[in-house]
C-alpha cells in the first residue's frame, strides 16, 4: 500500500507515543522534502525533532519537482507537498488532519485518513487503548469535532 503522509499525523502520532501504529497499519510511509523540514524544525516539539533526525526504515523521503496548482497553494506548505506527492505517485491513502486540506484532497480523489481514523483502525485491532490514547491526544493542541470523539470513544468503549 502506498501511503503518502503530512506532517501533523507523524507529529501527533509522536507526541502520544503511538507512531509504531504507522508501519504496523501501513509498512512504509513517504513523505515529501517540505514535510521533513517541518518535522525538523526549530518550531516542532523537541521529540519530533529528535524522531526525524533519526527516521526509520519504513519513513521515505521522496522528492518531486512537480509544481503545484493555484488551489494547493492556499495550503500550508506540508499539506501542499503532500497532496502534490499522492497525487503523482497515485497514492492508495494520504494521511491528513488539517480540515481545508482533507475537503481538498477529497475533491481531488485521494483516499485519506487522519490521526483518529489511524486511531480507530489500531483499536479495531485491539493494538491500543482508545480512551487512553484519546486523553493523551487532548492533552495536545490536536482539535477536532467532540462528537467525533464521542463517536469513536462509544465504538470502543470497553
Amino acid at each position: 500500500m502506498l501511503v503518502v503522509s503530512n506532517t501533523s499525523p507523524i507529529c501527533y502520532l509522536i507526541i502520544i507515543e503511538q507512531i509504531e501504529l504507522l508501519p504496523r497499519l501501513f509498512e512504509s510511509i513517504l513523505i515529501p522534502q517540505t514535510v521533513r523540514d517541518e518535522l525538523a524544525s526549530p518550531k516542532a516539539p523537541a521529540t519530533v525533532r529528535q524522531w526525524i533526525a533519526s527516521p526509520p526504515v519504513w519513513l521515505t523521503l521522496q522528492s518531486t519537482s512537480a509544481q503545484p496548482d493555484p488551489d494547493l497553494l492556499k495550503l500550508d506548505a506540508g499539506e501542499c507537498a503532500a497532496i502534490l506527492l499522492a497525487e503523482i505517485l497515485n497514492a492508495d491513502l494520504i494521511l491528513l488532519d488539517d480540515l481545508a486540506a482533507r475537503r481538498l484532497a477529497s475533491r481531488r480523489g485521494l483516499a485519506l485518513t487522519g490521526v483518529l481514523g489511524i486511531l480507530d483502525r489500531a483499536a479495531s485491532e485491539n493494538w491500543i487503548d482508545f480512551a487512553n490514547v484519546i486523553k493523551r491526544l487532548e492533552q495536545t493542541n490536536f482539535r477536532t469535532s467532540t462528537a467525533i470523539i464521542q463517536e469513536l470513544l462509544q465504538k470502543h468503549a470497553k
